[in-house]
């Protein structure tokens, strides 16, 4: 998402870089560029009007005008405006209140709330150390209760054994008394949605809501619907009251509309976007991190998270030991390509690198994850004393190991080139120290 409004904003600020110096007039020819790019993003026209108006007022003070680098200071006024259209600090789902904590998600039929509630109870497990109980009130589509409970199995999380022929309101309050019982401190309810907002759907949530007191209602909003999730969003926030919305499909390749506009329009902060269909695909919201992405600065801050949470720490210990003694095998080649195959998608990690967005959009995901596949197999295919000493494969061994991988002796060798020139990049940064190499890199706007 946002690549087509990426490069549009690139090329304004590469414009204004070949100016030398940036005048009112130069101002103005930006504005528009950004004016035009935004609309043919699906932003809505109120949004962009009130963003552009603070830009301009911001970029034609003398500040800027006298600036050495006035198309810097231009970029930072445009990206600071869109922190601020996207909600500006980040905000935490509150949970403070008396267990359990009751949570709604509503929004229409095919947004996804099913799956983003699994992916919630997941967060808040996982991340959170809670104990959710989740509650599948959409007694309209059986088919959504048992994808909840197949959901909750694979989470190892209880879910509520809902009656089809029971009333929503009924289900939800014997659901409340049964995770008092369980001793579970937060109640997820999976709502009905329909392809439309109609006056039955918003009195059944309606009673819902009086029922059982809901401290948070979240809107889940498809990205991939434009400015019609921005009035969807209205439309439930008017008849319930909306706490908070959780952006859906943020990783598809709609143009963006939505993620930029409901904020703004709605005024509830977005808590949570959905960047996959896995169930770990569910992230915090930060303003801040989506604007960089937008405007091509990459996203440091979310790839040491996905770190974080995804390479251990023995195994980290272990790359770090190899690294510095320069024992690097293939024993650590392979521990590196299943660290990165946890962290998500080549294409989607590539995005948060400042620069590489343009990179990212080249590469052959599909292509690029049968590769991996293919490498973890011909490793898996060498004996214990191969992977630590490569220097003893000779042909025979390599054609032995082809044939255990399902693959060739050029597939073999392809691999064996390419971790002898990893290896040799270790050794050169180890020798360097990680300071120097630091220091080596360029900027990335430079």
């Amino acid at each position: 998402m946002f690549e087509s409004l990426t490069e549009k904003l690139e090329l304004t600020f590469k414009r204004l870089r070949g100016q030398g110096k940036i005048t009112e007039t130069n101002i103005d020819d930006a504005i528009r560029d950004v004016r035009l790019a935004l609309l043919e993003a699906d932003v809505h026209i109120k949004v962009v009007k009130n963003f552009l108006d603070s830009v301009k007022a911001k970029a034609t003070g003398q500040e800027v005008l006298q600036s050495l680098t006035p198309d810097q200071q231009f970029l930072k006024i445009v990206r600071d405006e869109l922190v601020e259209l996207l909600g500006g600090e980040h905000q935490d789902l509150d949970l403070k209140t008396a267990p359990p904590v009751v949570i709604m998600l509503v929004g229409l039929q095919g947004s996804g709330k099913t799956t983003t509630l699994a992916k919630l109870a997941r967060h808040l497990n996982k991340d959170k150390k809670r104990s959710p109980y989740l509650v599948p009130a959409d007694v309209y589509r059986p088919a959504a209760i048992e994808q909840l409970k197949i959901l909750g199995r694979e989470l190892d999380l209880p879910v509520h054994d809902s009656d089809p022929e029971a009333s929503p309101v009924a289900l939800c309050r014997q659901a409340l008394s049964a995770a008092q019982n369980r001793l579970c401190d937060v109640l997820l309810i999976d709502t009905a949605g329909r392809l439309h907002i109609d006056e039955e759907l918003m009195q059944e949530l309606t009673a819902i809501k009086d029922a059982v007191r809901p401290h948070q209602i979240l809107f889940v909003a498809d990205a991939m619907t434009g400015q019609d999730a921005v009035n969807q969003a209205s439309g439930f926030d008017g008849k319930l009251g909306l706490t908070g919305i959780i952006l859906t499909k943020l990783d598809g390749d709609a143009r963006g509309g939505a993620a930029l506009s409901i904020r703004e329009m709605v005024g509830k902060p977005i808590l949570f976007s959905g960047v996959g269909e896995k169930l770990d695909a569910l992230e915090p919201f930060y303003p801040d991190r989506l604007a960089s992405r937008i405007l091509g600065m990459g996203d440091v801050l979310s790839l040491i998270d996905k770190v974080q949470q995804n390479v251990e720490e023995k195994e980290a210990a272990k790359l770090q030991k190899a690294f510095l003694k320069q024992q690097f095998t293939l024993e650590e080649f392979q521990l590196q390509l299943k660290q990165i195959k946890r962290m998500g998608s080549l294409g989607s990690l590539l995005e948060m690198v400042p620069g590489a967005k343009k990179l990212a959009a080249q590469v052959d995901t599909e292509k690029a994850e049968s590769e991996l596949k293919r490498v973890d197999a011909i490793i898996n295919s060498m004996t214990l004393g191969e992977r630590r000493n490569p220097a003893i494969l000779n042909g025979s061994r390599r054609r032995r190991i082809a044939q255990g991988s399902g693959t060739t002796v050029t597939d073999v060798n392809r691999l064996m080139k390419q971790f002898m020139e990893m290896k040799k990049m270790m050794q050169r940064v180890s020798k360097l120290g990680v300071k120097s190499l630091f220091n080596r890199m360029p900027h990335p706007y430079s």
